[in-house]
Protein backbone atom coordinates (compact mmCIF):
# COMPACT_ATOMS: atom_id res chain seq x y z
CA UNK A 1 0.00 0.00 0.00
CA UNK A 2 1.42 3.43 -0.92
CA UNK A 3 2.26 5.77 1.94
CA UNK A 4 -0.24 8.64 2.34
CA UNK A 5 0.92 11.84 4.03
CA UNK A 6 -1.34 14.77 4.91
CA UNK A 7 0.14 18.25 5.35
CA UNK A 8 -0.89 21.92 5.15
CA UNK A 9 -0.85 23.65 1.78
CA UNK A 10 2.31 25.74 1.41
CA UNK A 11 3.45 28.59 -0.86
CA UNK A 12 5.36 26.21 -3.15
CA UNK A 13 2.29 24.03 -3.78
CA UNK A 14 0.46 26.39 -6.10
CA UNK A 15 0.84 24.34 -9.29
CA UNK A 16 -0.19 21.04 -7.68
CA UNK A 17 -2.97 22.70 -5.67
CA UNK A 18 -4.33 24.36 -8.79
CA UNK A 19 -4.31 21.07 -10.72
CA UNK A 20 -6.20 19.32 -7.92
CA UNK A 21 -8.70 22.12 -7.29
CA UNK A 22 -9.38 22.38 -11.02
CA UNK A 23 -10.15 18.65 -11.00
CA UNK A 24 -12.58 19.22 -8.13
CA UNK A 25 -14.28 22.12 -9.89
CA UNK A 26 -14.55 20.15 -13.15
CA UNK A 27 -16.10 17.19 -11.30
CA UNK A 28 -18.87 19.55 -10.22
CA UNK A 29 -19.04 21.08 -13.72
CA UNK A 30 -17.91 24.43 -12.41
CA UNK A 31 -15.10 26.92 -12.83
CA UNK A 32 -13.80 30.08 -11.18
CA UNK A 33 -12.03 33.13 -12.62
CA UNK A 34 -8.26 33.48 -12.35
CA UNK A 35 -8.60 36.08 -9.60
CA UNK A 36 -10.45 33.52 -7.42
CA UNK A 37 -7.62 31.00 -7.89
CA UNK A 38 -5.08 33.62 -6.84
CA UNK A 39 -7.03 34.93 -3.84
CA UNK A 40 -8.05 31.49 -2.57
CA UNK A 41 -4.48 30.19 -2.69
CA UNK A 42 -3.24 33.35 -0.98
CA UNK A 43 -5.79 32.91 1.83
CA UNK A 44 -4.95 29.22 2.28
CA UNK A 45 -1.25 30.03 2.69
CA UNK A 46 -1.74 33.06 4.93
CA UNK A 47 -0.40 32.11 8.37
CA UNK A 48 -2.48 34.94 9.92
CA UNK A 49 -5.73 33.51 8.51
CA UNK A 50 -6.67 30.70 10.89
CA UNK A 51 -10.24 30.49 9.61
CA UNK A 52 -9.59 29.37 6.01
CA UNK A 53 -7.39 26.29 5.81
CA UNK A 54 -6.22 23.69 3.33
CA UNK A 55 -4.40 20.38 3.33
CA UNK A 56 -2.76 18.28 0.64
CA UNK A 57 -2.61 14.49 0.52
CA UNK A 58 0.59 13.05 -0.88
CA UNK A 59 0.85 9.45 -2.01
CA UNK A 60 4.49 8.40 -2.06
CA UNK A 61 5.37 12.12 -2.13
CA UNK A 62 3.05 13.02 -5.05
CA UNK A 63 0.06 15.34 -4.37
CA UNK A 64 -3.10 13.34 -5.07
CA UNK A 65 -5.77 15.08 -3.00
CA UNK A 66 -6.83 18.23 -1.22
CA UNK A 67 -9.28 19.50 1.31
CA UNK A 68 -10.33 23.06 2.13
CA UNK A 69 -12.08 23.83 5.40
CA UNK A 70 -13.35 26.97 7.08
CA UNK A 71 -13.92 27.75 10.75
CA UNK A 72 -16.81 30.12 11.44
CA UNK A 73 -19.08 31.38 14.19
CA UNK A 74 -22.41 29.66 14.74
CA UNK A 75 -25.42 31.14 16.48
CA UNK A 76 -26.34 27.89 18.24
CA UNK A 77 -22.89 27.34 19.77
CA UNK A 78 -20.25 29.32 21.64
CA UNK A 79 -17.45 27.59 19.75
CA UNK A 80 -16.79 27.98 16.05
CA UNK A 81 -17.86 25.16 13.75
CA UNK A 82 -15.92 23.77 10.81
CA UNK A 83 -17.23 23.66 7.24
CA UNK A 84 -15.41 21.19 5.02
CA UNK A 85 -15.88 23.01 1.74
CA UNK A 86 -13.88 21.12 -0.91
CA UNK A 87 -12.57 17.55 -0.90
CA UNK A 88 -10.93 15.95 -3.93
CA UNK A 89 -8.71 13.02 -4.82
CA UNK A 90 -7.38 12.07 -8.23
CA UNK A 91 -9.02 9.12 -9.97
CA UNK A 92 -5.83 7.11 -9.53
CA UNK A 93 -5.85 7.66 -5.75
CA UNK A 94 -9.51 6.82 -5.15
CA UNK A 95 -10.14 3.77 -3.05
CA UNK A 96 -6.74 4.00 -1.33
CA UNK A 97 -7.98 5.81 1.79
CA UNK A 98 -6.91 9.31 0.73
CA UNK A 99 -10.36 10.89 1.17
CA UNK A 100 -10.78 9.28 4.59
CA UNK A 101 -7.36 10.52 5.73
CA UNK A 102 -8.16 14.06 4.55
CA UNK A 103 -11.49 14.08 6.42
CA UNK A 104 -9.87 12.63 9.53
CA UNK A 105 -7.22 15.38 9.34
CA UNK A 106 -10.01 17.99 9.28
CA UNK A 107 -11.64 16.25 12.25
CA UNK A 108 -8.30 16.46 14.09
CA UNK A 109 -7.88 20.15 13.21
CA UNK A 110 -11.42 20.87 14.42
CA UNK A 111 -10.76 19.00 17.67
CA UNK A 112 -7.50 20.92 18.19
CA UNK A 113 -9.36 24.20 17.62
CA UNK A 114 -12.12 23.27 20.06
CA UNK A 115 -14.69 23.07 17.27
CA UNK A 116 -17.36 20.48 18.13
CA UNK A 117 -18.86 20.17 14.67
CA UNK A 118 -17.55 19.45 11.16
CA UNK A 119 -20.08 19.49 8.34
CA UNK A 120 -20.11 19.42 4.54
CA UNK A 121 -22.36 19.00 1.53
CA UNK A 122 -22.13 16.87 -1.57
CA UNK A 123 -24.33 16.35 -4.57
CA UNK A 124 -26.73 13.42 -4.46
CA UNK A 125 -25.10 11.80 -7.52
CA UNK A 126 -21.68 11.60 -5.84
CA UNK A 127 -22.28 7.94 -4.95
CA UNK A 128 -18.66 6.87 -4.50
CA UNK A 129 -17.87 9.64 -2.02
CA UNK A 130 -21.18 9.15 -0.23
CA UNK A 131 -20.23 5.54 0.57
CA UNK A 132 -17.28 6.93 2.55
CA UNK A 133 -19.30 9.77 4.09
CA UNK A 134 -21.96 7.33 5.29
CA UNK A 135 -19.27 5.42 7.22
CA UNK A 136 -17.59 8.40 8.91
CA UNK A 137 -20.37 10.95 9.38
CA UNK A 138 -24.12 11.25 9.90
CA UNK A 139 -26.37 12.18 7.00
CA UNK A 140 -28.64 15.07 7.97
CA UNK A 141 -32.13 15.82 6.61
CA UNK A 142 -31.25 19.39 5.57
CA UNK A 143 -31.80 20.66 2.03
CA UNK A 144 -29.67 23.50 0.69
CA UNK A 145 -31.19 26.63 -0.86
CA UNK A 146 -29.13 29.28 -2.58
CA UNK A 147 -29.64 32.68 -4.10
Amino acid sequence: MPEITIRPIEDGDQEDWRRLWTGYLEFYQSSVPEEVYRETFKRLCDKDNSEQCGLLALQDGVPVGLVHYIFHAHNWRIEQVCYLQDLFTTKQARGAGVGRKLIEAVYAAADAAGSPSVYWMTQDFNHTARQLYDRIATLTPFIKYQR
